[in-house]
């Protein structure tokens, strides 16, 4: 029987950015006020459907101190964004959609103000939650500040202890408890700081009553393969692809772009990866390898096997650019207005963009084998390639060219061209300067 997770594609939003949210919650807020500003999100998802997704990829949307990635607490929706009810309106207007929801768990840390923390800095190693943490107590005195272990280097988040049957309760808690509510996932931040064994003893537990729950855990480094195997996690980001796609396209070598999809090929035996060009964490992929490059890199990967996400503005063209500093997510998070623009509202670049999405993720839908096939390059150059993707029945062919002039290139058995531009001439096709073209077999 197959799974919702080989046709689910994600439209991914992070709501404290996009909602206007302020960076901290006001002193209103945190004693018990909110600000409704989740319903927001749901004024756009008409557009995701629009698009041809059918899944919507939440970033945090728990109490937290700042940017949502240091939880307060795992039961409440941060009041910036609102509380239970608009969260069940969400859920429950995706639900009439047809829209799948995966919610972003924070379970490495937690922010240094979550009241389980907040009890050992009162009560030193006697209080309850004190188990939750790994804390260097020698020479701590009451009114001293708590040495725990904290995330990367951030003092405000504060590593859990992955070996405490407590923490493993939390977690599996918390997870229940929303997806009793009526979500179909969770995204595992930060997965790859966590020991694999922690995963593979808190999954189980929660898929023995949700056995359709998907688990996508991000992962940016290390043996992915391997990683699944002993976490049990459904699937891992896909960093690799994402790096060798405007890596490739923005140097004008698609040497490296072949040896990405060598190595996303790798991974087809154990498990689909979460693929995607944009999340809340990188450059805008407009910004990475310009505007007028955007259509090839849709084209691969939504060729490509795995489980494709389109990050919330990157469907315009949106540009903007991380920076290493205090803040410099900021650009990649805009606020977004009420409702989606008007066609005639867009740019000819943006409505471009928009279109290319549209048409190549009607042709992934067409195509649901492409979730898990492999994909060849029959020719390989510099600034031009033909990648096929394929079963032992069906083909689909996608061919770049990043140069200044027309390419003659080899296609075998292309037989209609499905999306972008291109001349079929009997086993070859000619591709227009700075195009792409996708072919059906």
């Amino acid at each position: 029987m197959s799974s919702w997770t080989e046709t689910v594609m994600w439209w991914h939003v992070y709501p404290l950015g996009f909602t206007g949210a302020p960076i901290r919650p006001t002193d209103e807020e945190r004693d018990g006020g909110v600000v409704h500003r989740l319903p927001r999100i749901e004024g756009w998802l008409d557009h995701l459907v629009d698009l041809g997704l059918n899944g919507l990829l939440l970033g945090p949307v728990f109490a937290s101190t700042t940017h949502g990635y240091d939880t307060t607490d795992h039961f409440r929706i941060d009041p910036r964004l609102g509380d239970d009810g608009d969260v069940d309106r969400l859920i429950a207007a995706a639900r009439d959609r047809g829209i799948r929801i995966l919610l972003d768990g924070v379970f490495n840390h937690v922010g240094r103000e979550h009241p389980a923390f907040r009890a050992l800095e009162t009560h030193g190693p006697e209080a309850d939650t004190a188990d939750l943490f790994r804390v260097r107590w020698d020479g701590w005195s009451p009114g001293d500040r708590v040495d725990a272990d904290v995330f990367e280097g951030h003092d405000a988040l504060v590593a859990l202890n992955h070996a405490s049957p407590a923490v493993e309760d939390f977690v599996v808690d918390v997870m229940t408890h929303w997806l009793n509510r009526g979500i179909d996932g969770w995204r595992l931040d930060a997965a790859y700081a966590v020991p694999p064994q922690f995963w593979a003893r808190v999954l189980p537990r929660v898929r023995s009553a949700h056995p359709d729950a998907w688990f996508v855990g991000e992962v940016i480094h290390g043996d992915a393969a391997s990683i699944v195997r002993e976490s049990t996690m459904d699937s891992l980001t896909q960093y690799e692809l994402w790096q060798g796609i405007w890596h490739a396209i923005s140097d004008g070598n698609l040497f490296e772009l072949a040896h990405a999809i060598e190595r996303n090929n790798e991974l087809l035996a154990v498990y689909a990866p979460q693929t995607f060009v944009g999340n809340h964490d990188v450059t805008r992929i407009a910004s990475a390898i310009g505007v007028d490059r955007v259509p090839h890199a849709l084209a691969v990967l939504f060729t490509v096997a795995g489980v494709p996400s389109v990050y919330a503005g990157d469907e315009f063209g949106y540009e903007a650019v991380k920076e290493e500093r205090l803040g410099g997510d900021d650009a990649v998070r805009p606020e977004f207005p009420d409702a989606p623009p008007s066609p005639e509202a867009l740019s000819a670049s943006a409505e471009r963009i928009l279109r290319t999405h549209q048409q190549l993720i009607a042709l992934r839908r067409q195509h649901p084998w492409l979730h898990r096939a492999h994909t060849d390059a029959v020719h390989l150059e510099n600034t031009s390639m033909v990648l096929r993707t394929a079963t032992g029945t069906e083909a689909i062919i996608t061919a770049l060219n990043l140069g200044d002039g027309p390419v003659t290139v080899p296609v075998a058995d292309a037989r209609r061209v499905l999306a972008g531009t291109a001349r079929l001439l009997s086993a070859e096709a000619e591709i227009p300067a700075g195009g792409f073209a996708v072919f059906s077999s």
